[in-house]
């Protein structure tokens, strides 16, 4: 039953080819959020984009941006090129905006505290960003939303609960409610505003029902769910609840419940409520909801319902294991919400209906056809920035616009980011690596080192330490597009998965099995050591540093590994306590006389971070290096791939003054990197040129843990001597 479900997804992911009729979508910009600062402000803090609404022309994006307190205004007039207009301060929490006409209608939580809640809805002028009128909201506003002809908005009043108190159990007074407010010719009508009961309804706290989302369909009825509580309701015209009913629950198999390190689906959970929480109508009989979970469970999934409430599909695992075969499972979220489906689109693009899923942790958007209600159809997955949170489909211009909410500026990562996506006929650009169609389930991320193997096409890869307790090495075969990962290899000591390695260099031993290098951090008793592995990856061999070397070592250590006359080298991120500035260690082992030795390679100049390498490849006459900054986004200056004469490689006695080898650079990484329209990522890990004589780079996700998960995995073509 599983293969069968795998090979389906493989099947679905495949039906976005260019031969088909659907939609395909690809990213075409980002808007990288503190853009947004006016010239002198300090860009460092914190931002976010949150929830993402568009003008009715298609033109103007505008988000919620809770850090700040602001609005955030962007130009997509030029889809690819994404302009900043600025913010606009709110005076509390912006949570949802919608536009209607030239106006701006925006919830403002200004609440004290948990237990005295209160909010506004603003109105801005869409042009001139002017604060027109607001109205009383009696309560803390969450999700905003705006009836097709404009006459009417639908607001969820949550009051939210304090997750400290009672370890966040229900219920948590003052009750919420739903807002009904007219609008008429961009105004408000304050006093024409209706409060909707929403007590009651529920079983598990119905005196506090918390309204999460709301969505209004063509015939001007409201949707919304009640996550904590996991209830839906269906609003009628006149304000009065026309049904109500549990979301239910779901069993999930073959997934992972441990948070330990380890990419193993073999765990079930029964029974476990859907709570759902992002929702969006369909058609008018017909809605889907985002099942993030809460503090009940996580059902990583999401649902098709019947306005009556019957469930006319859900996705069970499936979408989960779409994620983990793309390589961006958030393995440290197995024992909560797993993938964490936090909101949902529904639109139509060129006749066909679709619904996105958007996954908050795996930071990726689930594209589904829902031509069939009962039987939708996995037509591609779309990477997003960090963490997405909105989400707002755009059909008359062929676009999709993403908010990503997580900003890690702070720890010199990647900023929250807005991102385009274009619907066309191309063949999806993303993923570049998957393996959907493999004989089992196939977890696998933070790839850090590539080695070529003897087949046409075939390579392998070694994940690190984010899988500490599990480390693995994975087949890869790049015949196919996307390539595939084929098979995973655990490596174990004594019939168990090794622990305490961080594996960042492969290299084959030419009898069938492996050379590891594994990247030491003594804080954490982890050794700098090179490990000799089987093909069924049983460790038959390790090699520590002797003493002179570790008196100098640091916890930046091994980065790649290769293999030339029986000699091993391995390529030293950075330097160590003996090395001169700028110049790290490629050290050599001989494996007949058991000695060690070494040369010396010239960094770049470092500019804000650091420098080091991050691959050490040899092929024919040429040591091949992949040597980077640690910068993302825009401030990234060197990712490259280097070379230099395999002849330079003659070690010296360690304690020497050690050779300097003479490099050339071979290719600027950063305009590959860029290729998807995303930001900059860090690091590139992995490079391995295949029995064809092509090279190919791997990136390292970071196990999506602060990153947005994407792996980038491309060729940079034939390795000759002119390159």
């Amino acid at each position: 039953m599983q293969k069968f479900a795998l090979l389906t997804s493989a099947l679905a992911l495949a039906t976005a080819s260019p031969l088909m009729a659907e939609t395909t979508f690809n990213r075409i910009a980002s808007f990288a959020t503190p853009a947004n600062m006016a010239e002198g402000e300090d860009r460092s803090r914190e931002t976010s984009a949150e929830i993402i609404s568009v003008s009715e022309d298609g033109n103007t994006v505008v988000y919620s941006d809770s850090p700040l307190g602001v609005l955030g205004f962007v130009d997509i007039t030029d889809a690819a090129n994404p302009k900043p207009l600025g913010n606009v301060e709110m005076d509390g929490e912006p949570t949802t905006a919608v536009i209607i006409g030239n106006r701006v209608f925006v919830g403002v939580d200004t609440s004290a505290s948990f237990t005295d809640p209160s909010g506004q809805l603003r109105v801005l002028d869409l042009e001139t960003k002017e604060v027109l009128e607001s109205c009383d909201l009696g309560g803390q506003p969450d999700s905003v939303a705006k009836a097709k002809d404009g006459s009417f908005l639908a607001i969820a009043i949550e009051n939210q609960r304090d997750e400290d108190l009672n370890d966040g159990a229900l219920p948590q007074m003052p009750a919420g409610f739903v807002v009904k407010l007219p609008v008429t010719d961009g105004e408000l009508d304050c006093d024409g505003m209706q409060k909707i009961d929403m007590t009651g309804l529920a079983e598990i706290g119905g005196e506090d029902p918390e309204p999460e989302f709301v969505s209004i369909n063509d015939a001007g009825e409201i949707v919304v769910t009640m996550q904590e509580n996991n209830h839906i309701a269906v609003i009628g015209t006149d304000g009065e609840v026309v049904s109500h009913f549990s979301a239910g629950t779901v069993t999930l198999e073959n997934i992972d419940t441990k948070d330990n390190g380890e990419l193993s689906f073999t765990d079930t959970a029964k029974d476990v409520p859907r709570e759902p929480d992002g929702v969006k109508w369909i058609d008018n009989d017909h809605f889907a909801t985002a099942n993030e979970g809460d503090y009940q469970g996580g059902s990583r999934g999401w649902s098709i319902f019947h306005r009556d409430g019957t469930v006319v599909y859900d996705s069970g695992a499936s979408f989960e294991h779409a994620v983990i075969e793309i390589g961006h499972y958030p393995e440290k979220r197995s024992d909560a919400k797993g993938v964490e489906p936090e909101s949902i689109e529904a639109a139509t693009f060129n006749g066909t209906p679709y619904v996105f899923v958007v996954s908050e942790r795996a930071s990726v958007i689930g594209v589904y056809d829902v031509t069939d209600l009962a039987n939708p159809k996995l037509t591609q997955m779309l990477p997003s920035g960090i963490s997405p949170e909105g989400l707002v489909a755009i059909p008359s211009r062929n676009l999709l616009v993403s908010a990503n909410e997580a900003d890690l500026g702070e720890d010199g990562a990647a900023r929250a980011h807005v991102m385009v996506f274009e619907g066309g006929a191309d063949a999806p650009s993303y993923p570049m690596l998957t393996s959907a169609g493999a004989d089992e389930l196939i977890g696998w991320g933070a790839l850090s080192g590539l080695v070529a193997g003897n087949e046409a096409g075939q390579l392998y890869a070694v994940s690190d330490s984010v899988y500490g307790n599990q480390p693995a090495i994975f087949t890869i075969d790049t015949t196919q597009t996307p390539a595939r990962i084929t098979h995973k290899t655990v490596v174990t000591r004594n019939g168990h998965p090794a622990q305490k390695l961080d594996l960042e260099g492969i290299t084959t031993d030419g009898e069938g099995g492996f050379w590891l290098a594994s990247e030491g951090r003594t804080d954490r008793l982890i050794p700098h050591a090179i490990y000799h592995v089987n093909a069924k990856g049983e460790i038959k061999e390790e090699i520590g540093l002797p003493a002179e070397l570790v008196a100098h070592e640091k916890r930046f250590g091994f980065e790649g590994i290769a293999m030339q006359d029986n000699r091993l080298w391995l390529a030293v991120q950075r330097e160590w306590g003996d090395d001169p500035e700028g110049q790290v260690k490629l050290l050599s082992y001989d494996l007949d006389a058991k000695e060690w030795g070494a040369v010396a390679y010239p960094l770049e100049e470092k500019g804000e971070g650091w420098m080091g390498l991050s691959e050490l490849t040899i092929n024919g006459d040429w040591a091949y290096v992949i040597e980077r900054d640690n910068l993302i986004g825009e401030a990234a200056k060197v990712k490259k791939l280097y070379r230099f004469p395999v002849s330079e490689l003659e070690p010296v006695a360690l304690g020497e003054d050690l050779p300097v080898v003479s490099k050339e650079e071979v290719r600027d990484l950063i305009p590959d990197l860029r290729a998807l329209n995303g930001y900059i990522v860090d690091k590139v890990e992995g490079f391995a040129i295949n029995a064809a004589g092509e090279g190919w780079v791997v990136t390292d996700n970071d196990g999506v843990d602060d990153s947005s998960g994407e792996t980038l995995f491309w060729s940079v073509g034939q390795m000759g001597e002119s390159n």
